[in-house]
């Protein structure tokens, strides 16, 4: 049986405010990161955040493999103690979000385990970044994260290894101009030569 670890977190500025949500689903005996998932909810709480972010990490994680054992791991103390039923649930926006997670997964494949807030990295910044993408008024895409690389002057890539920068210092400029030069120099002394040969030999 395959075993995942499925890490979520949300988040809500304002709380109620802009909202969103973030998954992932992990290979427990690889460590590989299997699926991301993320969205812009609008407003809501965080609690509601949360709850959507663990749908839709359970939901991932089943379409993998709706056989594999599921942990999840969470910063939020209170969506933990209630879905491991430990607490009860009173808030009616969250009953609903709570049977829809446990509709996902037999009971006696998941298991739960609250987590401290910085090793939940992976999931809170992809709830940052589509409450982010919402801001933008576009929807979260792994596509429209940033590039890895650090962009140059204005917005550009730094240039390709080998190659020469315009934007670099005015000396590169400077040598540049005179290799030019001896380039011209030296093809024109070349050419003299040449011609000075051939008329020496009276073939001109």
């Amino acid at each position: 049986m395959r075993e995942f670890i499925v890490e979520a977190d949300g988040g809500s500025r304002g709380n109620p405010g802009p909202a969103g949500y973030g998954s992932v689903v992990i290979d427990a005996a690889t460590g590989e990161t299997l699926m991301e998932a993320a969205e812009y909810i609008g407003v809501a709480t965080n609690n509601v955040a949360e709850y959507k972010g663990l749908v839709a990490g359970l939901k991932a994680a089943h379409r993998l493999d709706p056989a594999a054992s599921v942990h999840v791991r969470m910063d939020s103390k209170l969506v933990v103690e209630q879905m491991s039923g430990r607490w009860k649930i009173k808030h009616p926006d969250m009953r609903p979000l709570a049977a829809e997670a446990a509709r996902v997964f037999p009971a006696d494949q998941v298991t739960y385990e609250w987590i401290p807030r910085e090793r939940n990295k992976h999931a809170d910044r992809l709830a940052n970044e589509a409450m982010d993408a919402g801001k933008r008024g576009v929807a979260w895409s792994r596509r429209r994260r940033r590039r890895s690389w650090t962009r140059g002057p204005r917005g550009r890539p730094p240039p390709l290894r080998g190659h020469r920068s315009r934007s670099g210092p005015p000396g590169d400029a400077a040598a540049g101009r005179l290799g030019r030069g001896r380039r011209w120099r030296g093809r024109s002394l070349r050419r003299g030569c040449r011609l000075g040969l051939t008329g020496f030999l009276g073939l001109a």
